[in-house]
């Protein structure tokens, strides 16, 4: 098979790519986007198995749910991210009908995968635009909001909460579709601090939202990574069902610690993830200094034996969470790919952005096994 010039330029336009984002969805390396450029001036041509993974990409996307008419249960991706929540869900048999992500080049990421692009600004979006569903999935921002602020308008016979329309925080859109479409059941994840963040009082209206306001019975705990993968990763995870189910945590199906960076390093990454002179010499110093002065501030250096510390979406900026050591050379960051494994995505998971993005993308996704264990235990009750 082969393609010209003009297919190759067709082809990334129909995917909404850039020449950068159309070399990383193809797995090429920094000199892909020149090689791009080249093929699309026809001053050089892919070869025939290039050309024929090109054609592959609208072919169908590797996570495309298909039809699934006859699907168990359906289920909404709310605040989907790069569809980390949404994988374990749809292997179980479940149907997405509704996807929702602000950020174009996640929802660049999630159309690659799952053949389908999430609406934007769920703030814009009708619950009656939302088809139903049973399950409702969300990884929502977590933002302050005061139980001071809610006393005072009740005396005052104002609007609180979701009914509040100058409250802005996300969590009252969760809330609100839930009150509207009724799901059996939700899945939220969020940070581990969310039941301390703003003195307790945050997961306290959480809580009393989500028990006395729509009356579902809820359960949350928090969960360690480093139990499924080589990453210590702290999330809450709060499910919450309509009616009266035998659900709980202790039925959880934890494989337990003992996984380590080895499994899911590349045998040869490239050599620009080792980072410079310039920015090692900074590290050290900026560790030293912090040392000096009893703080636990610094890089953190790992080896193929080792679990690593919680995987952030800063990691682009220097990688100094989670150096990798490397003999006779200075550290390297992790490669987008092993970002990618060390949350636990598949390597079918495609990644059609720029490393920066691809950093912030997974440091701000879910742990996949995590999800997956979750999602099992709620079926069995659902």
């Amino acid at each position: 098979m082969q393609l010209n010039a003009a297919d190759i330029a067709q082809k990334r336009i129909d995917l909404g790519l850039t020449q950068k984002e159309f070399a990383a969805a193809l797995g090429m390396g920094s000199s892909g986007e020149r090689t791009v450029r080249r093929w699309e001036s026809g001053d050089t041509s892919p070869t025939a198995a290039e050309c024929a993974f090109i054609a592959s990409l609208d072919a169908g996307a590797p996570f495309d749910q298909g039809e699934r008419s006859d699907a168990p249960f359906t289920f909404c991706d709310l605040f989907a991210g790069i569809g980390g929540i949404r994988m374990p869900f749809q292997e179980l048999g479940g149907r997405c009908v509704f996807s929702c992500e602000w950020d174009k080049f996640a929802q660049k990421t999630y159309r690659m995968n799952y053949g389908e692009t999430p609406a934007g600004d769920i703030r814009q979006v009708a619950s009656n635009d939302i088809p139903d569903f049973d399950v409702l999935l969300a990884g929502f921002p977590c933002q302050p909001f005061s139980l001071a602020g809610v006393s005072k308008k009740q005396s005052l016979g104002r609007p609180t909460g979701f009914e509040d329309k100058t409250q802005g925080t996300l969590f009252f859109e969760v809330a609100r579709i839930i009150r509207d479409k009724r799901p059996k059941a939700f899945l939220l994840e969020n940070v581990k601090n969310l039941t301390s963040h703003d003195g307790g009082k945050t997961f306290k209206v959480i809580r009393q939202t989500l028990e006395e306001d729509l009356g579902y019975h809820i359960f949350w705990k928090v969960l360690d990574s480093k139990n499924w993968t080589c990453q210590h990763r702290e999330r809450i995870y709060i499910v919450g069902f309509r009616e009266e189910v035998p659900f709980s945590w202790d039925d959880l199906e934890v494989p337990g610690p003992g996984h380590t960076l080895g499994e899911i390093l590349e045998e040869q990454p490239n050599e620009r993830y080792t980072i410079s002179d310039k920015l090692w010499a900074y590290l050290r110093a900026y560790r030293e200094k912090h040392e000096a002065a009893g703080h636990g501030f610094g890089y953190s250096m790992v080896g193929p034996e080792d679990t690593t510390r919680t995987l952030s979406a800063r990691y682009h900026k220097d990688g100094s969470e989670i150096l990798v050591g490397q003999e006779g050379k200075n550290p390297r960051k992790l490669t987008p790919r092993e970002c990618a494994r060390l949350q636990g995505f598949p390597d079918e998971f495609i990644i059609p952005v720029s490393d920066t993005q691809a950093y912030r993308q997974f440091g701000n996704s879910v742990t996949v096994p995590v999800v997956r264990s979750v999602a099992k235990l709620m079926m069995e009750v659902f």
